[in-house]
């Protein structure tokens, strides 16, 4: 089969590679559409490593359609040859075929194209495991969410309104929040005009403080904007795109008894994340069926323009989920 791989000069072709072999509690993918992550371009620069028995090519959420079914996988679980799915990988999804163990996979959900689907496995159980699990937010919560128009933010704002949630998002235009008002947010906060750390600020005065934060921007304002949330609020830190410093009034800290929170969905388990995904397939499935989350995608490319694909997140160009059709 073909594969992306990375060249010496950190430039990418689409290869021969080995066929992926199946192991009993396997299934064999044959995929159609294959998401990008920011996770990629730091696998790409060397900078986040597959686990080891993990394929050397990038690519962590696909849909597609199963080919092969090994036999541990038919014995605990419904998955036939021909059904349409959704997998959550370690990596190897930037290719013609990939193995899946058979509780990473979701069945595609009703009325969501393939490239759709495609966008939601890594996006959508980042969100679910930093809202509900880590964050354990509840309807009627202020939720931050910051850099609003980052591909997670797309599915993290929906989501948490979905369950009742009030959103406080940030942008660095007018143009970019023009872009994402189909998300819904109840605060657009323009940080190129406004200071966030000050809006937080208002609304604790006024009684709406944040009771989460999920940040991937970290940095100097982190530190600032901690100051002014709930008592027992939680910040997660899931990057640090900003910035990975910055100073924190630790009084603060622990008179408010707000959590710092450290996160990531690839540390997980592989119990963790199949819990977290049938938890998606039980909860979130619904609401997507019905019209109330949904993936935003920015631009849909073939595979073998993938270094095209990569440039668009190194420009930050894109609101919305950038999808590879293979």
């Amino acid at each position: 089969m073909k594969a992306i791989l990375v060249n010496d000069d950190r430039s990418l072709r689409w290869d021969d590679v080995p066929d992926p072999v199946m192991k009993d509690e396997e299934v064999l993918v044959k995929i159609e559409a294959a998401a990008l992550n920011r996770a990629d371009l730091m696998q790409r620069e060397g900078d986040y490593p597959p686990p080891p028995g993990c394929p050397d090519w990038m690519g962590l959420e696909i849909a597609g359609t199963i080919v092969a079914v090994g036999p541990e996988a038919q014995e605990k679980s419904a998955w036939k040859i021909g059904d349409k799915v959704c997998a959550l990988l370690v990596g190897g999804g930037y290719a013609e075929y990939v193995t899946v163990k058979y509780d990473m996979l979701m069945p595609v959900p009703k009325n969501c194209s393939m490239v759709e689907a495609a966008a939601i496995p890594e996006a959508f159980a980042t969100a679910y495991l930093n809202l509900f699990m880590e964050g354990k937010i509840e309807e009627g919560n202020t939720l931050l969410m910051n850099a609003g128009a980052s591909g997670l933010a797309s599915v993290v704002i929906p989501m948490a309104k979905a369950f009742g949630v009030r959103v406080i998002t940030t942008v660095l235009s007018d143009e970019i929040a023009a872009n994402i008002k189909h998300l819904n947010a109840d605060v657009v906060v323009n940080t190129s005009k406004e200071n966030i750390a000050e809006v937080l600020r208002a609304q604790l005065d006024e009684g709406h403080p944040v009771d989460v934060a999920i940040d991937c921007l970290g940095g100097e304002i982190m530190g600032k904007c901690i100051h002014f949330l709930k008592h027992g609020a939680r910040w997660i830190m899931i990057a640090a795109l900003a910035g990975q410093k910055t100073e924190i009034d630790l009084k603060n800290i622990y008179v408010r008894n707000v959590r710092i929170i450290g996160s990531t969905l690839r540390s997980r388990t592989p119990a963790v994340k199949a819990q977290i995904l049938a938890e998606l397939v039980e909860r979130v499935w619904p609401k997507i069926e019905a019209g109330e989350v949904k993936p935003t995608i920015y631009k849909v490319l073939p595979i073998q323009e993938a270094e095209a694909a990569h440039d668009i997140l190194y420009r930050g160009e894109n609101v919305g989920k950038v999808v590879l059709t293979v």
